[in-house]
């Protein structure tokens, strides 16, 4: 099995929601990682990253929601562009896995129409539930005419244990991450925005735009637990782990 990883896009937000003692001046940037796994019975996509509109008119599309988020990229920096970089066409996603229902996890879910999309039942209902919207919920983003597996609990993709997504509630209701089994790169889970930033992890520090703090504690330290046996943790937007990170056609396999 091989593991790539591919942008979604970047955006910039205020330090603050992230690290609460910043200045309220500062921002960040944030890489959007979407992640194409090759495995033998399917090609899975763990995240679809930003809709391209977003790049050119962000207002039209996400609304109000851009009043916090800026995006800071070109029309070509999108998972669509990454896959094609690779040779892929979006008809060779079997299956998108979607950590959180946000429009920079799934804004790119529309042109995989041969996928079947997993999602949390819990993140579905959330994404479904009045005043979604307001909790970064958008339709024009997660609700397509795709076919949907809605898990309640850990689920063992191709039922051999090299990707099993895993329940970590706590940034929203139905959060997910992927347990990435490799032969020679080793273990790797995709946490999202479960860990949006290596501080979370490292020092405790929860976001602002966390939608429970008991939950996402509890999802840390299942984190850290796995971490313990030797994976590498991917966070959700941590420029510095980005950095380093090998990209496109330079598989983790």
């Amino acid at each position: 099995m091989k593991m790539r990883l591919l942008s979604g896009g970047r955006l910039r937000m205020r330090k603050q929601t992230y690290l609460p003692t910043a200045d309220r001046s500062e921002t960040l940037e944030l890489p959007v990682p979407c992640v194409l796994l090759r495995h033998p019975q399917g090609n899975v996509l763990f995240d679809t990253g930003c809709h391209p509109e977003v790049a050119t008119d962000v207002q039209a599309r996400w609304g109000t929601l851009a009043r916090v988020i800026t995006p800071v990229m070109g029309p070509t920096d999108n998972v669509l562009s990454g896959l094609a970089g690779l040779g892929f066409k979006t008809d060779d996603i079997d299956l998108v896995v979607c950590s959180h229902l946000h429009p920079d996890h799934c804004g790119c879910n529309a042109f995989f129409p041969r996928a079947t999309v997993i999602v949390h039942a819990r993140e579905l209902a959330a994404a479904r539930a009045p005043g979604a919207e307001a909790q970064g919920y958008l339709s024009v983003e997660w609700d397509q005419p795709l076919p949907i597996d809605a898990i309640d609990g850990e689920r063992d993709v191709f039922g051999d244990g090299r990707i099993v997504l895993l329940p970590l509630p706590g940034h929203t209701p139905g959060s997910i991450g992927a347990l990435v089994q490799l032969a020679r790169s080793g273990t790797f889970l995709l946490a999202s925005d479960t860990v949006s930033l290596r501080e979370a992890l490292d020092e405790g520090i929860l976001p602002r735009n966390t939608w429970n703090a008991d939950a996402l504690e509890k999802s840390l330290a299942e984190i850290r637990r796995i971490a313990a046996r030797g994976a590498t943790v991917l966070y959700g937007h941590d420029d510095r782990q980005w950095a380093t990170l090998r990209k496109g056609a330079d598989a983790y396999g």
